[in-house]
């Protein structure tokens, strides 16, 4: 066999990282270690009581307050977001204008401040003798230590979301798609509603998701802001510090576990909604 007859031998593609077993396996070994077994632990906690503990520990009208609260607060706070934070993003791209980068910088500021220096910030902004308490109190508004309160600083934190998912979809996004639009005789808003919405719509419910993530088990921000009055502005993370200080281990895992499994069932609803929106938009430019 001459060395024309002999058969190539190929070299394997070059990885830097390992193989995939390797990798896959680490990756498992480090999902379970950070978040499959402290989510277990809940469930087993849990399932110590009985089915009428759970619903009584579960279902109690304090905790049910608690519950309205912190879910209806997150849904009020991260809708807030989607429209300021879209309009924050296009701003921020669409326009040049002194201070840009600063701004830019400054919508990081709620990654970077600690929880509870923003708490503390936002209450000494909005209490009845703050900057912006004291005239809100003359107008009839109350925001510190009130169920508004809660909205504010849940706001506060979940703007970023908002802001950096759809940003860069928006600098991806092609004015010439605009341009055409407009040449075609639409309106602002039909260009809007059928060119650019249908684009970022996706970006949009993903930072949606996340800021009410980030907001139905934030505790930091909202417990010196909310007054922590039971029944009325008590959020559900505080009800279960509260209960874990009283020792009482199962109640508190109990409330954890109602809230995991609403935070999980709103998370697949919107990833559906997400993939649907996705489809849709890609329909769309299809037919453009």
């Amino acid at each position: 066999m001459t060395a024309a007859t002999l058969p190539l031998r190929r070299n394997p593609p070059f990885r830097i990282m390992p193989g995939f077993n390797i990798t896959l396996g680490f990756t498992i070994f480090y999902l379970s270690l950070i978040v499959l077994i402290p989510l277990a632990a809940i469930f087993l906690k849990t399932f110590s009581l009985s089915w009428d503990e759970f619903v009584q520990a579960a279902t109690a009208p304090r905790v049910m307050a608690s519950y309205r609260l912190s879910f209806g607060a997150s849904l009020i706070a991260a809708a807030v977001n989607v429209v300021f934070g879209g309009i924050v993003a296009w701003t921020l791209v669409r326009y040049e204008f002194p201070g840009k980068k600063i701004i830019d910088a400054l919508v990081d500021l709620p990654f970077a401040l600690p929880t509870a220096v923003a708490g503390i910030a936002l209450t000494a902004l909005y209490a009845p003798n703050g900057w912006l308490g004291s005239g809100l109190e003359q107008l009839g508004i109350k925001v510190a230590f009130t169920p508004l309160g809660v909205v504010v600083a849940l706001t506060f934190i979940g703007l970023p979301f908002v802001v950096r998912t759809v940003q860069p979809v928006l600098e991806e996004f092609e004015a010439e798609y605009e341009e055409a639009a407009a040449s075609l005789g639409a309106s602002r808003l039909q260009t809007f509603a059928h060119v650019i919405f249908p684009a970022v719509m996706p970006s949009l419910i993903t930072g949606f998701a996340l800021a009410f993530a980030r907001a139905a088990g934030e505790y930091g921000s909202v417990i010196f802001i909310a007054g922590n009055m039971p029944m009325v502005s008590e959020i559900t993370p505080l009800l279960i510090v509260t209960k874990l200080e009283q020792y009482d281990y199962a109640g508190a895992t109990a409330i954890a576990m109602v809230m995991l499994l609403v935070s999980f069932t709103m998370l697949f609803a919107i990833n559906l909604l997400q993939a649907w929106s996705r489809r849709r938009g890609q329909r769309l430019r299809t037919q453009s």
